[in-house]
């Protein structure tokens, strides 16, 4: 007699289940993170070409504004330098700071200029010097959403004696217009880096970028593919059984 070693498959149902619930949220995963990545191609795509596109002397509607995005706008106008707001928690390079908005005072209307990002002095009772000449000038940029924050924040009340320029995070236009006394597009214009009075100016979509998405999206497949080995590995049985000499 002769013994033989067979290998069989008989997975528990338990374990087909769970191979299909991981390995389909694995490869979900995957895929939205593909898409994302596609997404983010578009927007860093859409900001390159916004450079190439007219650019426009005069300020757009609310409405207009998002068919508009990362466009060249010049603007004649002077700035309100009594009114300004610092966008308070703006990191660049890891360091925490605040990006300046300057009202663009312009004949019949204003705009909220982004003159760039300043650091902020670790004593929080020190406000960064923004002083800027309210002469006349053309104030070139690239119009772009006022930054929100994930989730809904309720207006800061206004103190009577507030300094300025004032602190605020994350401010939507109605309260940036309940600080400064006057109306305002909703959209700010990035000064460009080659325009006077302004400070830190590294324009670029804050996303996480392309490359990042399909990273995680290769680490979601891996983990499938893994999941799948695992489980057939865990499911591949030896028997021996005993085969008579002829």
């Amino acid at each position: 007699m002769r013994s033989a070693i067979k290998k069989s498959f008989r997975p528990p149902l338990w374990g087909t289940l769970g191979l299909v619930i991981g390995c389909t949220i694995c490869c979900v995963a995957g895929f939205w993170q593909l898409g994302r990545a596609d997404e983010k191609r578009a927007l860093f795509a859409a900001f390159d070409h916004g450079a190439e596109a007219k650019t426009r002397l005069y300020p757009v509607t609310n409405t207009e504004a998002e068919q508009y995005l990362y466009q060249h706008f010049t603007l004649t106008g002077r700035y309100e330098p009594e009114r300004q707001i610092l966008l308070d928690n703006m990191i660049h390079d890891g360091q925490p700071g605040y990006q300046v908005l300057t009202p663009l005072i312009l004949d019949t209307t204003a705009v909220l200029v982004n003159r760039g990002w300043l650091p902020a002095n670790p004593d929080r009772a020190v406000i960064p010097d923004t002083a800027v000449t309210s002469k006349t000038r053309a104030v070139s940029g690239r119009l772009y959403r006022l930054p929100r924050s994930g989730y809904t924040l309720e207006p800061v009340a206004l103190q009577p004696n507030s300094v300025w320029p004032r602190r605020l995070l994350f401010p939507s236009v109605k309260e940036i217009v309940l600080h400064i006394g006057f109306p305002v597009h909703d959209y700010q214009l990035l000064l460009d880096p080659t325009d006077d009075e302004g400070y830190t100016r590294d324009w670029r979509p804050a996303l996480m970028s392309p490359e990042k998405h399909l990273a995680y999206a290769i680490q979601w497949f891996m983990m499938a593919a893994t999941i799948l080995i695992i489980y057939i590995a865990l499911n591949i049985r030896a028997t021996r059984s005993e085969i008579p000499d002829v």
